[in-house]
């Protein structure tokens, strides 16, 4: 079902996200005031200068547009907006959505990680090695 991404390029990128976001430092916001996405730039702007964000993004920037998007609709489909039998949907949804700014949204999301490791686990993947 997973064909757009190799799931252990995904298990990387949680292993990158949960780094980032368990640091004292990084505050994520619970909730946000505007539809834009650009909240997440804000919230970013003060780690450019952080190894483990910067090395993530890296590594989400360097995927191929149709693996940015599976990555996202993981994170749906783990945090419950779809469920695993609607993959398609996530998938189209995320396309839809799909900008360069991938890295950034997800990493500013609160328990991305979470979310996407949920969503492989729906989808009959592990990060357990």
């Amino acid at each position: 079902m997973l064909e757009q991404i190799n799931p252990e390029t995904v298990c990387r990128i949680i292993g990158g996200i949960r780094e980032f976001q368990a640091k004292e430092e990084v505050v994520l916001p619970e909730v946000t005031d505007s539809s834009s996405d650009d909240w997440a730039l804000q919230v970013l702007a003060d780690h450019g200068d952080d190894l483990t964000y910067d090395e993530t993004r890296g590594v989400i920037d360097d995927l191929e547009p149709d693996q940015q998007i599976a990555l996202v609709a993981l994170m749906w489909v783990g945090r419950g907006d779809f469920l695993e039998t609607e993959w398609d949907d996530a998938l189209a949804a995320a396309e839809e959505h799909w900008n360069p700014r991938t890295a950034e949204y997800l990493l500013a999301t609160p328990l991305a990680d979470d979310y996407i490791e949920e969503g492989l686990a729906l989808l009959g993947y592990s990060c357990a090695e």
